[in-house]
């Protein structure tokens, strides 16, 4: 299995998901001078109160803790609440999970296997809940399983215009370990290969890594 840069335990440190750095240095790093500089004039306050507060709530919306994988066939992708589960004409079930911005954006592989194949497709920027989204900026993954072939579709919202691969084809991947982020949330999409039942509920708030969504 590819390595995951931490263990499965439960440490409370603050960890920072990978890919971040384009987005949360500068804004730091400008919430830091522009601190520095209201000890010359109280005027940078004006910029300095939003910068620090954004800093904050970017660390927020960046964090990855640690994860205790749960148990199942097919585990969550994402953190969020699952916003449809619809049967698909080749038998297979689409589970599809809604990411707010609140929500850790990092998703996790549902099923340990080999990755076959990562593709970036373009497309739109509606919101996630829309259900033109299906036709938004995504990445489409496949994973060979036990099961057989999994997809998991990563897709870009009105916000998350950045999906950041952690993986590439031909990697081996451990179920529940770290695949990828999606920046400041939006849909993960995952299809339960034919003659696996879904065992989540429309409105029911998935954990990555954690939340069974087959039933077996």
């Amino acid at each position: 299995m590819s390595n995951d840069a931490d263990s499965w335990g439960t440490s409370r440190r603050l960890r920072l998901a990978r890919g971040v750095s384009p987005w949360l240095i500068p804004t730091a790093a400008a919430a830091a001078v522009s601190a520095a500089l209201t000890r010359r004039s109280s005027r940078w306050a004006i910029a300095a109160a939003p910068l620090t507060a954004l800093t904050g709530a970017m660390l927020w919306f960046f964090r990855d803790p640690d994860r205790r994988p749960g148990t199942g066939r097919v585990l969550a992708p994402a953190d969020g609440v699952v916003q449809s589960v619809d049967p698909w004409p080749d038998g297979r079930t689409r589970v599809a999970i809604f990411m707010s911005p609140l929500n850790v954006h990092v998703n996790r592989a549902p099923v340990a296997g080999t990755v076959t194949s990562v593709e970036h497709v373009p497309g739109g920027f509606v919101p996630a809940f829309n259900k033109d989204s299906d036709k938004n900026e995504r990445v489409v993954w496949h994973f060979d399983t036990a099961l057989g072939d999994v997809e998991l579709v990563q897709i870009a919202g009105a916000v998350a215009r950045r999906i950041v691969p952690y993986v590439a084809a031909g990697a081996k991947v451990a179920q529940a370990e770290r695949i990828g982020l999606i920046r400041f949330g939006s849909r993960v999409d995952v299809y339960l290969p034919e003659n696996v039942a879904s065992a989540v509920t429309v409105g029911q708030k998935t954990k990555a890594g954690v939340t069974r969504i087959d039933r077996g």
